[in-house]
């Protein structure tokens, strides 16, 4: 167990008020500066670090271009292991998918090629929602 600082604290509880969120360290460094309660960059990366050591956070490295993120692990540990990631290409948003017709890849990738997928691995790459209406207004 880590030392417990008001820094730590101030980390934690924006985790844990983000619960099923990707938070990278900018926006976390945003928020404690927003709420007064400014953190340096160096001792949130450090603690993040800690937290994942020590397995209440998971850290998400999703390509070589973007900020790691992070997830506060609830008392679920099923968390992020059981649903597909969409990452927007344009924004750079982050999605938890549940969703039948992709369980059913994941069950055919198993029972047909013997290849058990890691969800808390998985994301596929394109354009959100918001992304593509904007990208739709432009052309015309």
């Amino acid at each position: 167990m880590g030392y417990k600082t008001k820094q730590r604290e101030y980390i934690l509880a924006f985790l844990q008020n983000s619960e099923g969120r990707h938070i990278t360290v900018a926006e976390l460094v945003r928020h404690l500066q927003d709420n007064a309660t400014p953190v340096g960059t160096a001792t949130v990366y450090r603690t993040l670090e800690q937290l994942v050591e020590e397995g209440m956070v998971r850290k998400y490295v999703l390509d070589g271009k973007s900020s790691a993120c992070y997830q506060f692990l609830s008392d679920e540990p099923h968390l992020c292991q059981e649903h597909f990631h969409l990452k927007c290409t344009c924004c750079g948003r982050l999605f938890h998918v549940s969703c039948d017709y992709l369980n059913q890849l994941g069950e055919h990738l198993l029972e047909h090629h013997g290849f058990v997928i890691d969800h808390t691995k998985t994301v596929l790459y394109g354009l959100c929602a918001d992304c593509a209406a904007k990208k739709q207004e432009k052309k015309m």
